[in-house]
């Protein structure tokens, strides 16, 4: 369990409110806006009607109490960017902030955040490689090189073992597990049999996995 800090109550701010309330962490949810504020009510330990971007009152929460400090305004940048410097010094363990467009991202890196997310970007990217391959079923990514990918079974491994495959030697992929009905199996072995109800997650650098899986 951690003590968040959850600065702008905007749909992507409420939504992070759900999950880390689902998650069972204490978060203080930050606005302008009274309205957002009581309507995160239920899913928040505390919150507080205040100016992110006034020292003053960010000082008063006790900034360096929280273990993460996720900063959420959209539609605002000079804000949030000031935002997420206080949070820094004023002693934010980790500062994490919302970006839009990839120069935001940039400054917001040198002025304090410790990490950044652009939530538009990250789904239009999953979105593109999802819904163009007939394989592919999830995706995550870890980096700019690397990924890890739920694909289905291609036909000619079913009936196959895993180490008859060899796609490690192959491709530098790994299969870290296999998803049948919606049971995730993580105690599989070289002598794992591969069938068609399958689903494989798989890990490796993307232009291994494109090419694995003719992407």
């Amino acid at each position: 369990m951690k003590s968040i800090l959850l600065i702008g109550i905007n749909t992507f701010g409420t939504i992070i409110a759900k999950q880390l309330h689902d998650l069972g962490h204490h978060v203080l949810a930050v606005d302008k806006n009274e309205k957002r504020i009581n309507a995160v009510l239920p899913l928040v330990t505390d919150a507080q009607i205040g100016d992110s971007t006034n020292e003053a009152f960010l000082r008063s929460l006790g900034i360096n109490n929280f273990d993460v400090c996720i900063v959420t305004i959209s539609g605002d940048f000079q804000s949030s960017l000031e935002t997420t410097f206080l949070l820094k010094e004023l002693g934010g363990k980790l500062v994490v902030s919302r970006a839009d467009r990839d120069v935001q991202e940039k400054f917001l890196l040198r002025n304090g955040a410790d990490e950044v997310i652009n939530p538009e970007k990250q789904i239009a990217e999953w979105a593109a490689i999802r819904y163009t391959s007939d394989h592919i079923l999830d995706y995550i990514s870890l980096d700019d090189e690397h990924a890890i990918y739920e694909v289905s079974v291609p036909e000619e491994w079913v009936g196959k073992s895993i180490g008859k495959i060899d796609i490690r030697k192959r491709f530098g992929i790994s299969i870290m597990a296999v998803r049948r009905n919606g049971v995730m199996d993580l105690s599989i072995t070289s002598e794992t049999i591969l069938d068609k109800d399958m689903l494989m997650l798989v890990l490796g650098g993307r232009k291994s996995i494109q090419k694995c899986f003719k992407i």
